[in-house]
């Protein structure tokens, strides 16, 4: 042992600490599959909300402004049809079972592979076919309801558009942290894959 420790920066001293090997056991890897998978068809099922929040505010602006019929049934079936192709195209081929009790260890790693590619797919098109669609809605409604109650319902409809500009806000965020936490189970993969392979 060096005797001039004191002299050391402690941050110096501590990040030049060996590293630990990473061991992860067959066991270990089978639970993260199942969490993984368990995750993707939660994250998928909620794509179901999609279209029933477009054709709530579908059948609501209808019912409330008979005069707009015209404009509001060519844009909300817009928005409806482009909710349903959004169901499609985030679960098209992308139902998987769960990972078979007799496989291995880099099957089970390369299954936590392709259930994180799955929903860092899933996150990066949900952008386009969930989050679209919602906000043409949202959109088609204020504008409907600008243009039937004029320039002083925006008082009145501050609320609501808080709640909006707070919603999307925090689609972002959240959609920023899915991501990080993705790319982290990526990189933890190719650790475990390195580590295992000595």
């Amino acid at each position: 042992m060096r005797n001039d420790f004191y002299d050391d920066d402690p941050r110096t001293t501590w990040q030049n600490q060996p590293m630990e090997a990473s061991t992860m056991s067959l066991v270990l890897i089978r639970q993260k599959a199942r969490e993984l998978h368990a995750k993707t068809r939660r994250q998928r099922l909620g794509t179901l909300t999609v279209p029933l929040v477009v054709a709530f505010f579908y059948a609501f602006c209808i019912k409330q402004f008979p005069q707009l019929r015209q404009v509001l049934y060519l844009l909300f079936t817009f928005a409806l049809a482009w909710s349903l192709a959004g169901l499609y195209f985030l679960n098209r081929g992308k139902w998987t079972g769960e990972m078979p009790g007799d496989t291995g260890f880099s099957t089970g790693l390369e299954f936590c592979r392709r259930e994180i590619e799955r929903r860092r797919d899933y996150v990066r098109r949900g952008l386009l076919w969930s989050f679209g669609p919602v906000l043409l809605a949202i959109g088609t409604f204020l504008v409907a309801l600008a243009i039937v109650a004029g320039t002083g319902i925006w008082s009145k409809a501050m609320p609501f558009m808080t709640l909006v500009v707070i919603w999307i806000g925090a689609y972002f965020v959240i959609r920023v942290r899915q991501e990080r936490e993705l790319q982290r189970a990526v990189d933890e993969l190719s650790d475990v894959e390195r580590e295992n392979s000595r």
